[in-house]
C-alpha cells in the first residue's frame, strides 16, 4: 500500500430514488472545490472506515448513522475511498450543515447529467467526478 494515500470514509445517502449530496466548499486547496460531492472524510490514526463514517457523518450534519452496508473501495494515486450506504431516515430540513457550502437531495438524472442547481451558490455547480461514479455504480448496482 502506498504511504501517501489518505484514506477517507463516505457514505452514500438516499431517500427514495434521491441521494443526499454536499456542495463542497469552494476553497481552492481541498478536494473538488465548490463541487457535489458525497458525505464523510478522513480516517482518524487507529480509527476504522467504520467508526470514521459515523463520526463524519454526524459532525458534517449531525446525523446518526442507522445500520448501513459497505458498498466498496475506489482507489487512486492520492486517495483510498471507503464507501458505505445507508438509508436518510429524516427531512432535510433536520439535518444540520456543519461542512460545506450547500446541501441537497440530487435524483439519478442531476447525477448522470454531473451538475445541479445549489440554491446557496445560486448556479448550477459540477459534480465531483469521483463521487458521481461511486454513484452511477451504486444506482447500477441497485436498480437491478
Amino acid at each position: 500500500m502506498n504511504q501517501l494515500q489518505v484514506h477517507v470514509a463516505i457514505a452514500i445517502l438516499y431517500q427514495e430514488d434521491k441521494f443526499l449530496m454536499q456542495l463542497r466548499d469552494n476553497i481552492p486547496t481541498i478536494a473538488a472545490p465548490g463541487c457535489w460531492g458525497l458525505f464523510g472524510g478522513h480516517i482518524e490514526p487507529g480509527e476504522t472506515p467504520n467508526i470514521a463514517v459515523k463520526r463524519e457523518v454526524l459532525e458534517e450534519i449531525g446525523y446518526i448513522l442507522p445500520p448501513f452496508f459497505e458498498f466498496g473501495c475506489y482507489c487512486d494515486e492520492k486517495v483510498v475511498r471507503h464507501v458505505f450506504h445507508a438509508p436518510l431516515l429524516v427531512e432535510l430540513n433536520q439535518l444540520v450543515l456543519n461542512e460545506g457550502w450547500d446541501m441537497g437531495l440530487l435524483t439519478p438524472q442531476d447525477i448522470r447529467q454531473g451538475n445541479c442547481y445549489s440554491k446557496n451558490a445560486g448556479e448550477v455547480r459540477p459534480l465531483g467526478l469521483m463521487h458521481q461514479r461511486i454513484i452511477l455504480d451504486f444506482i447500477e448496482k441497485n436498480l437491478r
